[in-house]
């Protein structure tokens, strides 16, 4: 009989893949097992807090399983240095802004008009909020309002409030008595927002992981917190849906939003400004949405 020759190098071959192959096998286990550590690690006892809030335990898995889902410094540490007086808000009412403004509100005439006569607010307020917000709908956010809103949320833990301190720069840190303050504020304030967020995704049928937005956890061309989403926001289109990343709901839902807050079509200007302060507290914005719109209206 003829020896065959590589019959053990053969044997040799395989048992070398498998070594191989359980390696890789191995090593890409303890790979996935560390990431969704990481994952499920970073907001456990916020995941205790929403369930214990009714939420269900399979949903939150879910949300909370997506490998999306992470701790969100970069972003919230914005959120804690942000200055409103850095902000220049003069840019929209450039003579190319005012344009681009008056081009929109000729574009979305129907819309516009409409929300006119159902809430009683004027068309050019409504296109200065989102020319300023969002100019015109270009520019949403690119971050996960889920991510941001849990790790504003998580800051009421010791140790996620250390991690996001130590990212602050220097320059730019405020006091440590003034931070903890604010991380306390900020913590309940997102607790609630996130609640609504996950609130008004389920309503809407949307993967609350898949709404992008703001660092601060606005949303939409409107760029509404999700409270106010659940709460204020309209079907502009009559499709079924609020969909605060189309025109027509968009449109609808700041109408909406100003006439909750008193806005008449007889409103004057010192009510006016105490109105649209509620959009966003600065003194600044305001001056500048009233501005925007005088401009559309020459």
């Amino acid at each position: 009989m003829k020896k065959n020759i590589y019959a053990g190098y053969a044997c040799s071959a395989t048992q070398h893949v498998l070594v191989i192959t359980l390696v890789v096998f191995v090593l890409f286990g303890i790979s996935f097992a560390e990431n969704n550590l990481k994952t499920n690690t970073d907001f456990n006892l916020l995941k205790d807090r929403l369930v214990k809030d009714g939420f269900a335990v399979e949903t939150i898995d879910k949300v909370y399983g997506n490998t999306s889902i992470s701790f969100e410094i970069k972003g919230v540490s914005l959120f804690f240095v942000h200055s409103e007086s850095r902000l220049n808000y003069d840019q929209f009412l450039s003579g190319k802004s005012i344009a681009k403004a008056a081009k929109y509100m000729k574009e979305h005439a129907s819309d516009l008009e409409k929300a006119q006569i159902l809430y009683g607010v004027d068309k050019t307020i409504v296109t200065a909020i989102t020319l300023v917000e969002t100019r015109l709908g270009t520019y949403l956010g690119k971050r996960l309002v889920i991510n941001t809103l849990s790790t504003m949320a998580a800051l009421s833990e010791s140790g996620k409030r250390e991690r996001l301190w130590k990212s602050l720069p220097d320059d730019r840190r405020m006091k440590r008595e003034k931070f903890n303050t604010k991380a306390d504020k900020k913590s309940a304030w997102a607790y609630e927002e996130l609640k609504a967020l996950l609130k008004f995704a389920a309503r809407e049928g949307i993967d609350p992981v898949s709404i992008k937005g703001s660092y601060a956890g606005a949303m939409g061309i409107s760029q509404f917190m999700p409270s106010n989403a659940l709460n204020l926001a309209k079907d502009g289109n009559q499709d079924g849906k609020v969909n605060l990343f189309t025109h027509a709901d968009a449109i609808h839902s700041i109408a909406n939003y100003l006439k909750h807050y008193g806005w008449e079509p007889s409103v004057n200007r010192q009510k006016a400004h105490k109105i649209l302060y509620e959009y966003n507290h600065s003194n600044y914005y305001v001056d500048t949405l009233l501005k925007i719109s005088d401009r559309l209206k020459d």
